[in-house]
């Protein structure tokens, strides 16, 4: 099975499959190595992991596709990709498609933001009008030149609009032929419960670490109905902690040894990067 039959299995089992964010090759492999199901290539971990900036829309289309193109290299599972507002209007986001398909992306996500965009969790968002918002999913639904290719019409409207105005774009990016819906940023638990009462398509309900949403359990969202439960940035979040943890003790006590348990041991790093798989080819070749 192709992986996105795969991954429109996952969306359409509406199970709450968790899917974490990778923001380079090796935290993708990270990833399927632990045992999940698939990947979000998350726009705000390519800006704060590459740039050092805020998720202010700095990131482009080479950036995304490239990093995209590298994550297929390394990995074998579904790439669900954050594309941002698609980089312009229309026919900007038919460009989009075409080269983010090109790159291995399984399901490509739009959102309804004006640009430059921002961090779905930071005050000061604004969004475009429903009319236009809607004509960018229609152009991402017919330039797919796949058909098991999905798209994912994401909405910012409940921080400037409210929740029924939210439910209400969301609805008409299903009419428009978006295959899961993301309503993000909601602010209150009964308005977790209520989307997947309130829409038909299926949804990714987005868990941002220290973010707006109320935390659920993902076995709670998948009891409610959603299909996929993003952490978009829980690695990114980790690795950050990790290595101010692992500087401190360098910085502080001069050294850090192996067996300190803040860094991953040398063999273990060499196996994530497939060093004994690339030992065999040099053999075969040589």
């Amino acid at each position: 099975m192709s992986t996105r039959k795969q991954l429109k299995a996952i969306v359409e089992a509406r199970r709450g499959a968790i899917v974490p964010g990778a923001f380079n090759a090796l935290s993708a492999k990270i990833i399927e190595d632990l045992g999940f199901e698939a990947i979000y290539v998350t726009g705000a971990g390519v800006t704060n992991m590459w740039f050092a900036m805020p998720d202010q829309g700095f990131m482009g289309l080479t950036d995304i596709a490239d990093h995209t193109a590298r994550i297929r290299d390394a990995v074998s599972l579904p790439l669900i990709v954050d594309a941002d507002t698609g980089f312009g209007n229309a026919l900007n986001v038919r460009h989009t498609v075409r080269t983010l398909e090109r790159a291995g992306a399984d399901c490509i996500q739009f959102e309804d933001q004006v640009a430059p965009k921002r961090c779905g969790h930071f005050s000061g968002k604004e969004v475009i009008s429903t009319d236009e918002a809607v004509s960018k999913i229609k152009a991402a639904v017919d330039a797919r030149r796949d058909a098991d290719l999905m798209i994912m019409a994401r909405t910012d409207a409940c921080a400037t609009q409210g929740f029924e105005a939210a439910i209400e774009r969301a609805q008409k990016f299903a009419e428009a032929g978006a295959d899961i819906l993301f309503v993000e940023a909601v602010t209150k638990a009964e308005e977790v419960r209520a989307l997947p009462q309130r829409l038909s398509k299926p949804q990714l309900m987005n868990m941002v670490i220290g973010g707006r949403t109320p935390i659920f359990n993902a076995t709670q969202l998948a009891e409610l109905g959603y299909g996929i439960v993003l952490y978009a940035n829980a690695a990114l979040q980790g690795a950050v902690a990790g290595m101010q943890k692992a500087l401190t003790v360098l910085r502080d006590e001069k050294e850090v040894q192996e067996s300190s348990g803040l860094v991953t041991p040398f063999a273990e790093r060499q196996r994530l990067v497939s060093k004994p798989e690339w030992d065999a080819l040099e053999k075969k070749y040589t």
